[in-house]
């Protein structure tokens, strides 16, 4: 058995139109999973699964979509290659609502360009709800979304940042 609690008004999420997001969960991992609307709280019972590891996937792609992720998204973690990665903006910023506002727009950035460019470069797809950034993407692009995204919550200039991701997509491009 496995625990995740996700915000209240991400439940609906999880459970989609008529159960189809709870049940395709269900299915594609052969998992059972209760949800307690009313505190947020999501069991997984996965000791019927064959593969042992599906139970870490589950959790992680309810964690994904409690964080503001699409189911489609979050179902990209039942990929082997695939991983999910959160980021508490407190750990960068005061924990005042001026300071949460303007980390957040630093990592979404004007008109959503830096987002944007972090996404296409990296492959990765980057959500921001709450005090929370959060990332999926495979191995390749999760480090270096990563380090673009501390760069950035811990006060790095944009054009920095980009120069950043551009130099280091292109030593992968090219195998270095």
């Amino acid at each position: 058995m496995r625990y995740v609690r996700i915000p209240k008004e991400r439940v609906g999420v999880i459970i989609g139109h008529n159960g189809e997001t709870k049940q395709a969960i269900e299915e594609t991992a052969r998992v059972r999973i209760e949800i307690d609307s009313e505190e947020g709280e999501v069991t997984i019972a996965d000791q019927n699964a064959q593969d042992p590891l599906i139970g870490l996937k589950v959790e992680d792609v309810v964690r994904a979509i409690g964080r503001g992720f699409s189911p489609e998204a979050a179902f990209r973690l039942f990929r082997e290659d695939t991983e999910l990665y959160i980021f508490d903006i407190y750990d960068y910023a005061a924990k005042t609502e001026s300071h949460l506002e303007r980390v957040k727009a630093r990592v979404i950035g004007r008109d959503g360009k830096t987002k944007r460019v972090i996404e296409s470069i990296t492959g990765a797809s980057v959500v921001i709800y709450g005090h929370t950034v959060g990332l999926i993407a495979d191995f390749e692009g999760m480090d270096i979304a990563k380090r673009a995204l501390d760069m950035l919550l811990a006060g790095s200039q944009h054009p920095t940042v980009y120069r950043f991701l551009e130099r280091e997509m292109k030593k992968v491009r090219l195998g270095i």
